[in-house]
């Protein structure tokens, strides 16, 4: 059972963390763009690590979300897409909370009415290769973070905050 993470404003994450002995929140330093139908989300981390290649995003979004945040480090490529509206519209009816995206995604209009939180860098209308490569659940490094599974994560129109486990 994944634990559950209540969305909080990630200025206020910040603010309750940033004076405590324990570890500094991490700030995701790319400027991600909101484009799902939640504004504001929150959750437990899953990731995968694949470039220009969604296979393996779209085996992990047919497990249960049970509210969790799949984290997709594309390498930053705003060539094709990582996430599309059948995607989202999966996730969303498997109980993920949303997808924070280092690359781009596509099918907007359909994203923005699917309640579901996307924060990606860009929007591109191709779609990913499908030759199953990627890597599921490892840690991964973008925007001035290393993101791992288990890892909570807020997203809000303010930025993306990045805690360990509690």
């Amino acid at each position: 059972m994944t634990e559950s993470v209540p969305f909080r404003p990630t200025s206020d994450v910040c603010d309750d963390h940033d004076d405590y002995d324990g570890p500094l929140p991490q700030i995701l330093t790319e400027r991600f763009v909101s484009l799902g139908g939640r504004s504001g989300f929150a959750g437990a981390v899953s990731t995968v690590k694949a470039f220009e290649d969604n296979s393996v995003v779209k085996d992990a979004i047919t497990e249960p979300g049970e509210g969790r945040v799949l984290v997709i480090d594309g390498g930053g490529s705003l060539r094709r897409s990582m996430v599309g509206g059948n995607v989202a519209t999966e996730a969303a009816g498997n109980g993920w909370a949303g997808f924070v995206v280092y690359a781009a995604v596509r099918d907007t209009h359909e994203l923005q009415a699917t309640d579901i939180g996307v924060f990606a860098l860009g929007r591109v209308p191709r779609k990913t290769e499908k030759h199953g490569v990627g890597k599921r659940d490892v840690p991964v490094t973008f925007g001035g973070a290393t993101i791992s599974p288990g890892d909570r994560i807020y997203c809000d129109s303010d930025g993306v905050v990045v805690l360990p486990p509690a």
